[in-house]
């Protein structure tokens, strides 16, 4: 079991492929993106997949195993290096279009995949100080309103009309991101809203963590132009803004055109395994931490990453997570090749609506 857990060394491979693109300059700055948008997804279609999950047995002594926690943990200094070295490097000046452009996307892509992809996993943990780290992730990329909608209204309202990162059959990524980004936000604002409301407080009051969630990060936005200058400051808020992207380009593929029904009594269905679309190829589960078993997250959202399991049942993604975000950019070959999957569930009238 130890040596299983020595496998999510693996995800370290991004943020050592980012450091030294950074220093090298040039168009390597752009090698990050190579790697997890290019690479991975090759060997995500070549390597194959598994479908094995651990025994009961197997899964006890994994939860216990300490070495899958201490793994996440460390993401959390590791994603700080990454945003205070890029900051240093962008301010000595001096730098091309491309290698703004290139810091930019890999510092991005750390948001994304470090800075919410872990964040993620930690916050549906118990543990105050894992809620800390979450947190601490979360605002690298200026997303903190996420750990309350994610947690409180995406997990509770998932391939549902009142979902707003749920996206819908031929719903084009573009427009997606506005509704998701705007409507998780506004949902952010309403939950945290009656969480004060029951407590009988004001929504304007300090008690709101919304309120404290956009101080903290103007302050970490400031804080950043007094130590680095203004063109740093600028090319973080761009690198955020890459992050939640990502973020978003994954929620859209996750429940692509699936739907739950509503019972006699106009409640929506519980979410099963057939409600998230699954993969199992290996490269995208370590870069991210089995974020791509997704059935199994949304139907037990607080399984360790470590045991989360295959089923049958769940809709089964054509390749790895990373190869299927770039393919939802392009509107009509992920029309075409979702489209085909979509019609095989609605032959078997599952996940469906």
């Amino acid at each position: 079991m130890q040596i299983k857990s020595l496998k999510y060394l693996g995800v370290f491979i991004s943020p050592i492929v980012i450091f030294i693109c950074l220093n090298l300059g040039g168009w390597f700055t752009w090698g990050g993106l190579i790697y997890a948008f290019a690479l991975v997804p090759l060997l995500d279609a070549i390597l194959p997949s598994s479908t094995e999950n651990m025994t009961k047995i197997e899964e006890d002594i994994a939860k216990k195993n300490r070495i899958y926690d201490y793994l996440i943990y460390s993401i959390v200094p590791v994603q700080y290096f990454l945003v205070f070295f890029t900051m240093y490097r962008i301010s000595q000046g001096g730098h091309t279009w491309v290698e703004y452009l290139g810091y930019i996307s890999a510092l991005g892509l750390a948001c994304g995949v470090f800075g919410i992809n872990v964040a993620h996993e930690l916050g549906h943990r118990s543990k105050k100080y894992e809620h800390f780290f979450s947190k601490a992730l979360l605002l690298t990329s200026l997303y903190l309103h996420f750990f309350i909608e994610h947690n409180q209204g995406h997990h509770k309202n998932v391939s549902t009309t009142d979902d707003p990162a749920s996206s819908k059959e031929g719903e084009i990524i573009y427009f997606f991101f506005f509704r998701s980004i705007i409507g998780g936000f506004i949902s952010a604002w309403k939950l945290e809203g009656n969480r004060l409301k029951k407590q009988g407080k004001s929504s304007l009051s300090f008690s709101n963590q919304m309120i404290w969630y956009q101080i903290i990060q103007l302050g970490f936005l400031g804080m950043i132009y007094l130590v680095f200058g203004l063109i740093p400051m600028l090319c973080f808020i761009a690198s955020a803004i890459f992050g939640f992207l990502t973020l978003e380009t994954v929620n859209y593929i996750e429940h692509y055109g699936l739907s739950r029904k509503k019972n006699e009594h106009g409640a929506w269905e519980k979410t099963l395994p057939v409600h998230s679309w699954n993969s199992n190829h290996p490269f995208g589960r370590i870069l991210l931490f089995e974020l791509t078993r997704h059935s199994d997250h949304h139907y037990i959202a607080n399984r360790p990453y470590q045991v989360l399991r295959h089923f049958d049942e769940s809709p089964q993604m054509p390749t790895g997570y990373p190869g299927m975000m770039v393919i939802s950019l392009i509107p009509p070959l992920w029309f075409w090749m979702m489209g085909k999957e979509l019609k095989k569930l609605k032959e078997k009238n599952v996940g469906l609506a």
